[in-house]
């Protein structure tokens, strides 16, 4: 049995949240936008973003899992499937994660509640976070060329040996007290 959620629920009962959770994640992929008071976004973002992860698979089980999710028997909420697996889905394939965004737009007029509106993120993945990955698994090969501790004593040991030239500041300092005590 699953546990339920903690806190105050959106529309009291856990079915009515369920419904309303549906509801808005078809609202959301039908127009890639929705203007809604912050908490409800942000308890839609994990639910969406939940349901656009098991749409990437687009074999059939995923197609039922997310009607079963959006309300299975309303016409609307039908074409928010179809338009989730065949133009968000393969447009999401190279993201991972981070499917929406919220953005808060101030508090509603009329009993000042602050409102936002959730987006879906539909802008192509940067070159910049292509070429951080690829940097990251280059470092990440090169790692083990790195000299292990064995060998890193003996080229202090030379380095010490080649720096410091001993007998030249004790033959100078030898001097200098030749010099004082005259």
């Amino acid at each position: 049995m699953p546990t339920p959620t903690k806190g105050p629920r959106l529309g009291g009962s856990p079915a009515h949240q369920r419904l309303i959770l549906s509801n808005m994640a078809g609202e959301l992929f039908t127009h890639g936008r929705l203007k809604t008071t912050l908490t409800r976004a942000k308890r839609l973002r994990p639910f969406a973003e939940k349901l656009i992860t098991t749409a990437k698979a687009g074999d059939l089980n995923a197609r039922r899992r997310v009607q079963s999710a959006i309300a299975p028997r309303s016409a609307t909420n039908k074409n928010a499937v179809y338009e989730l697996l065949t133009n968000i889905a393969p447009a999401m394939a190279e993201r991972n994660g981070g499917y929406t965004r919220i953005t808060k737009i101030g508090n509603r007029s009329g009993d000042n509640a602050p409102m936002a509106v959730i987006e879906l993120v539909m802008e192509p993945v940067s070159p910049k976070q292509a070429v951080v990955k690829e940097a990251e698994k280059a470092t990440e090969q090169a790692a083990p060329e790195v000299e292990t501790q064995e060998d890193a004593p003996a080229n202090v040991a030379e380095m010490d040996e080649a720096a410091t030239p001993v007998e030249d500041t004790e033959a100078k300092a030898e001097e200098a007290d030749a010099k004082e005590d005259k």
